[in-house]
Parts: C-alpha cells; structure tokens; sequence
C-alpha cells in the first residue's frame, strides 16, 4: 500500500460556483492524460489546484440520465478536463489551459510560453502534433475500438494508420532531442524548459513503460498503464522509441513535476 497523501476531490457543481482560485476536473486514481499535463503545468507554474470530479461517460443505471449532462450544461462539452478560475469562464482547450496558467501562475515560475516569437512558434507547433487532433494522443486513441476511440473517429481505415502517425510524431521528437543535445540543450526549444516539455513528458507516457517511482500503480489506472506499456511493444513504435525519448521523460517529470504523481483513488 502507497504511503502517498490522499488529495481531496470535490465536486463539479461546487467546483463550478466557487469564484476564487484555480479548479480542475480530475478521475481520482486514474492519469487521464490532459488533466495529468495540466497539472504537471500548473505544478511548474506554482499554482494552488482545487481538484474536482469529473464526471463518467455513460448513462447513470438508476436514474437513465446521461453522467455528463451537467458537465455538458456548464461548459457545452465533456472532455477531460476542465479548467476554471476566478469568476472567468471554464477553459476545456490544452492551449487556452496554457495560456491562462501562464498569466495566473507565480512571476518566479518558469516561462512555459517563449518570448521569443520564433521559439514560439516551434513551441505550439510541436505541441499541436502532439496534443491536436490527428496528432499523437489523438491516434493512440484510435489504436484500438472502443467507447473512447469513437469519439474520436474510429474507424478500421484510421485505426490501420494510427501507429505509423504515432511513430511520425515520436521519430520528430526523437530528432529534435539528438538536434538540440548537439547544440547543448536539454529540451525541445531553445535553452530553458517550455510547455512543449512538460506536455510531451507527460503524453509520452501513453507510449512507454511509466516506472512506479513517476507514475504509482492505482486499482484504477492499473489496466491503463499494463495498456500503455503495450503501445511501446507495438512494431512501428518500438522502432522509434530510442533512450533519448525515456531520458528526457524521465528528466522534466522529476526535475519540474511533481513525481510520484499524486493521483488519489486506490494505491496499490
């Protein structure tokens, strides 16, 4: 049993009145990809988190309604996660979660968005392949059938070519790294870690095989991980996994983030 501390959830109808501070929807136990790289990003970014519960897809047994209806009525969506703050409206987009948390974390937290126009460029443009749609998570998604992958527009033609679309993004990540090691960077951009870092260190954990030490095992996300871990072993894949993509996933998530990852739900 993990001697990790247990965070508090709270839930999305208080989450949604509340008119002071920084709250995001969370599953606890369970590394849902973009709330886990918002929160790596509000953790670089000093920013105090109110989690809240995000409600499952489905329909409720008892009462026949859909779980998500009062999501949907507060942000016309239901994605995972959701982002308030203040009195402002939700933000349920990676780059409008970016783009507040950079305006509202802590003036002595590093710049996760470059000044620099060009480094700017380079930033989003990598984080879109990475998080957009089509782009890395978005295909690793639609890998395999199910409630989720349809969402996202499975078919059996998508499906086929996901792999090869996932190992495009991991071999231009792989070769931006060996580029920017040449010229004595650790990151992606420039000299100094930016959000195309922490988003890429946390997504690239859909693809590789996450140690307990950054991500500890929960009875929730148990099956999630044993599935990641699969995705490495996949041909196409592992062909363009290489130690450089490891080091650095391994470097910003202990070096920035806050690892083990604190999850809630039940250790194990």
């Amino acid at each position: 049993m993990s001697d990790q501390p247990t965070p508090t959830f709270i839930s999305l109808d208080d989450a949604a009145a509340m008119t002071e501070g920084t709250r995001v929807t969370f599953i606890p136990g369970l590394q849902a990809l973009y709330s886990e790289a918002l929160k790596n990003v509000c953790f670089v970014k000093g920013i105090s988190l109110t989690r809240a519960l995000h409600p499952p897809m489905g329909i409720d047994k008892e009462t026949g309604e859909d779980r998500q209806a009062r999501l949907f009525e507060l942000t016309s969506q239901t994605s995972l996660p959701t982002m308030f703050h203040d009195d402002e409206r939700p933000r349920n987009v990676w780059i409008e979660q970016l783009a507040l948390a950079e305006r509202v974390g802590s003036p002595s937290a590093p710049a996760l968005i470059p000044d620099d126009v060009a480094q700017r460029v380079e930033m989003f443009g990598l984080c879109a392949v990475i998080l957009g749609e089509d782009g890395m998570v978005w295909n690793m998604r639609i890998m395999n059938d199910g409630p989720l992958s349809r969402k996202y527009g499975y078919n059996k033609t998508a499906s086929a070519a996901a792999p090869a679309k996932v190992a495009e993004v991991i071999a231009l990540i792989d070769a931006r790294l060996k580029t920017q090691a040449e010229n004595g960077s650790a990151y992606l951009v420039g000299d100094a870690v930016s959000a195309a870092d922490i988003y890429w260190a946390t997504m690239s954990m859909c693809v590789t095989a996450t140690p307990p030490d950054i991500m500890p095992v929960t009875a929730q996300n148990q099956g999630m991980l044993k599935f990641f871990a699969s995705n490495a072993k996949v041909p196409a894949i592992a062909e363009v996994l290489t130690p450089r993509i490891e080091e650095h996933q391994h470097y910003i998530l202990k070096t920035y983030c806050e690892t083990p990852a604190v999850l809630g739900g039940d250790p194990l």
